[in-house]
């Protein structure tokens, strides 16, 4: 996949990564905007995690990793607001960072490597387990995943990273590491709990 240019960023605290589903609301005329123009164009826009260290105005406010995704599901909801689904597509990093006049931002992407699918270790079996009661527990995140991958542990460190309450900088460190290793560290940090 080529790079992509003028790519609509959303910059969110909420993470989502290849494979992930996320409802979202839409409220800001820009992001209204974005979503409109998403159906336009192969990609939709790009999902990133916000750096509270970072300067918005210099853009330096959102993480370089994020996730290209596209819409799967929409609705008018009842308040007057855009309700949509998203579904993480694929691993993008951000290089450079434009603003529009309404404040939307644009940036140039280089698609990367998603995590390949591969089997679970045994030892990793009590985070698929928690994760399920997670799902169980609360049931809006367990219907997004009509057929959930538990035996994929590239899926399974997905879905934990989007779900534990890590700091941003630290998802994305997890996330240039391999399945495996940010499943060993997730574990720790778990079982520690």
């Amino acid at each position: 996949m080529p790079i992509i240019e003028d790519l609509p960023l959303f910059p969110l605290t909420s993470h989502l990564f290849p494979g992930g589903r996320l409802p979202l609301r839409i409220f800001e005329p820009r992001y209204v905007r974005m979503v409109r123009e998403s159906f336009d164009r192969e990609h939709a826009f790009a999902m990133c995690m916000l750096d509270p260290k970072g300067n918005k105005d210099a853009n330096t406010h959102i993480w370089p990793l994020a996730t290209l995704v596209k819409v799967v599901d929409f609705d008018a909801l009842e308040d007057g607001m855009l309700g949509i689904t998203v579904e993480g597509i694929q691993k993008v990093e951000i290089m450079t960072i434009r603003t529009e006049p309404d404040e939307l931002r644009l940036g140039r992407v280089r698609p990367m490597d998603n995590w390949q699918a591969t089997p679970l270790n045994d030892a990793f079996s009590p985070l698929q387990q928690k994760l399920s009661e997670i799902y169980q527990d609360y049931p809006e995140l367990g219907q997004l995943y009509q057929h959930p991958q538990w035996q994929d542990a590239a899926w399974l460190a997905q879905r934990w990273l989007e779900v534990v309450p890590l700091e941003a900088g630290q998802k994305q460190r997890l996330w240039t590491a391999d399945p495996d290793q940010t499943l060993l560290l997730l574990n720790d940090l778990i079982q520690s709990q």
